[in-house]
């Protein structure tokens, strides 16, 4: 199922410049989606990180996965945020980076649920570029009324 980003504006309150997902290419309602982030040199990140040879800050891949099991997570119950109650990370495990992500790559993200629980979601993240694994993590997200 392809989500675009009229829809995924539906299913994140993120908006540019923090918006971090451009497209879901796959989504399997409480299990899994994948998606992906276009990285471009005029990307606000990149005049300090670092102007001679501009990396996207490895925060910044964590939060595109984040965002990414906030749509899953969302759209699996069909509930749209409403300002009301939020999604928030509430824990990044077994974090890895194998490769930097740079102007001209295209982040492919792919999260699988591990578990819900009471508004407590695990998940499985991974992020590739051209088929190759540059970062990986276990993460957690909770429900909680704003």
């Amino acid at each position: 199922m392809l989500i675009d980003i009229k829809e995924i504006f539906e299913y994140l309150p993120h908006r540019y410049p923090f918006l971090l997902v451009d497209r879901v290419t796959e989504f399997n309602a409480g299990e899994s989606l994948k998606a992906y982030k276009n990285v471009t040199y005029n990307e606000p990140q990149f005049t300090g990180h670092f102007p001679d040879n501009p990396i996207m800050p490895g925060v910044m891949i964590i939060e595109a996965m984040a965002q990414c099991t906030g749509i899953l997570a969302f759209k699996t119950q069909e509930v749209k945020p409403d300002g009301s109650s939020m999604y928030y990370l509430a824990a990044v495990d077994n974090c890895r980076f194998r490769k930097p992500a740079v102007p001209g790559d295209r982040l492919e993200f792919e999260v699988k649920t591990v578990n819900n629980k009471k508004g407590i979601w695990k998940f499985q993240c991974t992020t590739s570029v051209d088929g190759k694994m540059i970062a990986s993590c276990d993460m957690m997200c909770a429900e909680r009324s704003v």
